[in-house]
């Protein structure tokens, strides 16, 4: 694929997202949402990796005028535009000034118009989106004066075959922000995911993930707590613009120690707490242990939560305690894991399918045949780590450990999406046996390499993937093996939590279990994340 040089550095291949920022009205993940899976959500890496040459493109075209125009007269017409992306690249309306902390280098911002970063993105999608002759013609440049809301025009309006959107992964991220969070997992805020009933009243949230030694562990929030109030408001039924515009701000925090006040139920109790933000680091791959079973197997179980570049570390740490342990047998509980970096979700499918995978197709990317394609535009399943730039990194070329398993087990809910439902995808491509316990994962057989421009990261799918049986279509996504509701009573990795205890059974028995009663069940919410403010993921006082 031949990429644009990033302000980041250079955008190879190997930052291919299928991130899906979990998106829907309220939510992030994971791209990305990707995905993702954030938003949105879900991660890749922001800073160069370590091998994979930049392509710059040539352009073909000539501008078809000059950087500083004002956003006035007529549109351009895209078919003549070429590669005006790179002309117009880096041309802001308000340059940044002053070192981009993760290059150690100046912002490479010089002084444009809004005209320059309208022009760079609609340059840029019809190059490089996927669906680029879908965007509607109903709308102009001049009807805007926000780069971000002219972006969320640039998708297609078509639906799926099950009347969902076709692209529900279309979102942007501060660049700072962004590459924070995807390199290194950190994020600012109080350290709580929520799954969410929605954006518009009734509200229902819960606790679903409180990352350990963040603002709500310490301040005794648990999964399964039910948000009820911010700062003062009724957070389930409050409609006004000032009170919603209230439970944003506090949500959301936009700076360090920003505090708030909150109330959550648990049960018949009701908790106040005030939180004070931060910046959390958000582990990747959390409780790795072994269940013992019936028929003498050992199960090594895991929670990864985030394809991003620290979780390459984790997992191969992760795997090696569970080679350690002579696990015959797993269950990868990717349930809220909105996607991330393809190169680490093909290294999680290798590390389980071990060497007679080696070699055979990850996944093979198509685009919109305007783009070149080369051998690189396969992922394949490779022995070795990727070594990816972050804190404790691998070192590029190291063995990975592998279980070598015949089938494994995956635990899924609308959260899982992208790079998560590609290692599914990409296993039963090469007769691993995956069995899905939970229910219907988001459905995003596409990705994109995110674009950083004047400040904002934007993410606009570009590719499909299929496995190396030619199969992606799952774009409403796979169903379960046994479906089973989120059970937000018991915490992750409990082997009493209905979606592990349902795993467990049906690895000892081969068949599913009952269906838990409506009781058992009553604390569990599907539907999405929510863990960031970005633009399309805010609470909103009437549907948008």
């Amino acid at each position: 694929m031949k990429t644009p040089t990033s302000s980041k550095g250079q955008l190879t291949t190997s930052l291919r997202l299928i991130c899906a920022a979990v998106v829907a009205a309220s939510t992030l993940a994971a791209c990305g949402g990707g995905g993702g899976g954030g938003g949105g959500g879900g991660g890749q890496i922001g800073v160069n990796p370590p091998t994979n040459p930049p392509v710059t493109p040539t352009p073909t075209n000539p501008a078809p005028y000059t950087p500083g125009q004002a956003n006035t007269g007529a549109d351009p017409d895209v078919t003549t535009l070429g590669n005006a992306f790179d002309t117009y690249w880096n041309y802001c309306e308000t340059p940044r000034t002053g070192t981009d902390p993760y290059t150690g280098k100046a912002y490479p911002d010089k002084k444009g118009s809004l005209r320059d970063e309208l022009t760079f993105l609609r340059a840029w999608t019809h190059q490089y989106y996927l669906w680029y002759n879908e965007i509607p013609t109903d709308f102009k440049m001049s009807d805007f004066t926000d780069p971000v809301a002219y972006f969320d025009k640039l998708k297609t309006p078509l639906t799926t075959a099950s009347g969902a959107p076709k692209d529900k992964f279309h979102f942007t991220y501060d660049s700072d922000e962004w590459d924070k969070l995807s390199t290194e997992g950190i994020e600012l805020g109080y350290g709580v995911t929520w799954t969410s009933s929605g954006a518009t009243a009734p509200r229902i949230w819960n606790a679903t993930i409180v990352e350990e030694g963040s603002p709500a562990a310490l301040a005794g929030l648990k999964r399964g707590d039910r948000l009820t109030v911010v700062d003062g408001v009724d957070f389930i039924n409050a409609t006004d613009e000032a009170s919603v515009a209230k439970i944003n701000a506090g949500l959301f925090p936009a700076a360090a120690n920003e505090t708030h006040s909150f109330t959550v139920t648990r049960g018949a109790t009701s908790i106040p707490v005030t939180l004070a933000a931060k910046e959390v680091t958000a582990k990747s791959v959390k409780n790795v242990k072994t269940f013992d079973i019936a028929g003498g197997r050992r199960v090594g179980y895991l929670t990864f939560e985030n394809h991003n570049a620290v979780a390459e570390r984790q997992l191969i740490d992760a795997f090696n305690t569970l080679k350690t342990a002579n696990v015959n047998d797993l269950v990868i509980d990717m349930r809220y894991n909105g996607g991330g970096l393809l190169y680490v979700a093909a290294e999680l499918a290798y590390m389980v399918a071990g060497p007679t995978s080696n070699g055979k197709v990850f996944e093979s990317l198509s685009y919109n045949g305007k783009v070149q394609t080369d051998a690189s535009d396969t992922v394949r399943f490779a022995p070795t780590a990727y070594g990816f730039e972050a804190p404790n990194a691998v070192a590029k070329g190291a063995a990975l450990p592998t279980l070598s398993l015949p089938r494994v087990t995956i635990l899924t809910t609308e959260g899982t999406c992208s790079a998560s439902e590609a290692v599914i995808n990409a296993l039963r491509g090469v007769d691993v046996q995956v069995d899905v316990v939970g229910s219907q994962t988001c459905g995003k057989p596409y990705g994109f390499t995110p674009v950083p421009n004047c400040g904002t990261t934007y993410f606009s799918i570009e590719f499909k993937g299929v496995n190396a049986k030619g199969y992606g279509d799952y774009a409403d996504g796979f169903a379960p093996t046994c479906r089973v509701a989120d059970d937000l009573s018991h915490e992750l990795g409990d082997k009493d939590e209905a979606l592990l205890a349902a795993a467990l059974s049906h690895r000892a028995t081969g068949t599913c279990p009952a269906t838990p009663s409506a009781t058992a069940m009553s604390l569990a919410q599907p539907k999405t994340l929510v863990r960031k403010n970005v633009s399309e993921l805010k609470i909103y006082s009437r549907p948008r």
